[in-house]
């Protein structure tokens, strides 16, 4: 709440005095910080008849500016103005500096409107009053979500990135996999890509036998015995033979779901699509990097099964005969955890503002999702669009609806203050 009153300037601390007896005037607020560190980043106040700027930290009690060991740390020894509810122990910096305390008791409506806004059990805690904000607010709030959002899967890349060794190709052909496997097997499909190097499948990319040979043999689903079919037991083979080749080691089969799946999402089928595509695709990412419109790179994407796949959902049960290609579905859920997530994280580390809107323009060019967040908004009024206005949706509402972090909302915060001035 203290955070909630200084962003937003709604408690005036102009007027105030520090606990020196000297007046206070809130020039700029500064910016809010997340990470570790003061908790407002580039303030500026005027103490008396001084102007500071810095960083202002908060605690509900001075005291716990020990507690929190600000006192030997040198990142808080920029801060110019402690706020805090209590005051029982002036904080002093690593510099020996006593900072500068002002007490606040923010007004009690606000403490009484969050908890009513926070507790009304509906599935989004504003659901009563979302009609009443209007569309340019809505508009202007999911444009920053979306933003959000792209940034912190851009933290994912990156981090991904660097476990495969800076090389942007290996990581892209993980997170490729991890899609592939959909929610239910996106764990699996991920182990499946980390114990399987890509410059493996590279080997034996011209050779899709192969290369079915030695992903379905590192996922534990191939069987090892009682072959009831020349594919199988030829495909057991060449997988023995590349296996000891490579000193290559499986996951384990139990990782893998089927249980109230279609058979098509099954995870053999899966696998059989994705060997096609890296039988298909060489140097897949610096291509999407390469491809500007949305329809050349689902064309790249689009990939069915072989022929053994035809009239199989799984080893050894046959089934009546029928292609089986990667799905709309899938390649949108392919685009947007996948292909907008590099594309926009590799704008940003190589400075690339072309690339970044890029990325976000993709995601206006990809049909919405259609899940439970899209249809709870749509029935509530606000309608997806696009890929573009679904993510921010689900950005919403799992990032700040369901933990309820409505004093970080722009609409809750709205809501918050129209309540606290009637």
């Amino acid at each position: 709440m203290l955070y909630f009153i200084w962003k937003t300037s709604h408690f005036s601390f102009n007027g105030q005095t520090t606990t020196d007896s000297e007046l206070l005037e809130v020039i700029d607020p500064g910016e809010y910080n997340s990470d570790s560190g003061p908790d407002f980043f580039n303030a500026k106040v005027r103490i008396a008849k001084t102007i500071w700027a810095g960083n202002v930290e908060m605690h509900i009690n001075s005291s716990d500016w020990y507690k929190h060991n600000h006192h030997i740390d040198q990142a808080f020894d920029n801060v110019i103005l402690h706020v805090v509810v209590n005051d029982d122990k002036p904080a002093i910096n690593s510099k020996g500096r006593t900072i500068p305390t002002v007490i606040t008791q923010y007004p009690d409506a606000l403490d009484w409107n969050l908890m009513h806004l926070t507790n009304s059990g509906k599935w989004i805690p504003c659901e009563n009053s979302f009609s009443s904000f209007d569309t340019f607010t809505k508009f202007i709030w999911l444009e920053n979500l979306l933003v959000e959002r792209l940034e912190q899967k851009t933290k994912e890349v990156i981090n991904l990135v660097n476990e495969s060794n800076g090389s942007w190709e290996d990581a892209f052909y993980i997170s490729m996999a991890r899609s592939f496997g959909l929610k239910s097997n996106a764990l699996p499909f991920e182990l499946l890509a980390k114990a399987t190097p890509l410059r493996v499948l590279a080997k034996h990319k011209n050779n899709l036998f192969q290369i079915e040979a030695i992903l379905f043999g590192q996922s534990g689903l191939l069987p090892d015995s009682g072959f009831k079919d020349e594919y199988t037991e030829l495909l057991n083979r060449e997988y023995q033979y590349l296996r000891h080749k490579f000193n290559l080691t499986p996951i384990q089969k139990h990782l893998w779901k089927f249980l109230r799946m279609r058979p098509t999402a099954f995870p053999t089928i899966r696998i059989a699509q994705f060997a096609n595509l890296v039988h298909r695709s060489t140097s897949l990412f610096s291509k999407i990097i390469e491809i500007n419109d949305i329809k050349d790179i689902i064309q790249l994407i689009q990939v069915e099964t072989s022929d053994y796949w035809i009239s199989h959902y799984t080893f050894n049960g046959g089934s009546v005969q029928r292609r089986k290609h990667i799905g709309q579905e899938t390649i949108r859920t392919i685009a947007i955890n996948s292909i907008v997530p590099f594309v926009f994280a590799y704008g940003i580390l190589r400075a690339n503002n072309s690339l970044k809107e890029k990325g976000m323009r993709l995601l206006g060019d990809i049909k919405s999702e259609n899940n439970t967040i899209t249809k709870g908004f749509d029935r509530l009024g606000l309608r997806a669009e696009s890929a573009y206005d679904s993510q921010a949706m689900v950005q919403l509402k799992t990032g700040y609806c369901d933990p309820k972090k409505c004093l970080y909302c722009h609409l809750g915060a709205k809501l918050l203050l129209n309540r606290d001035e009637t």
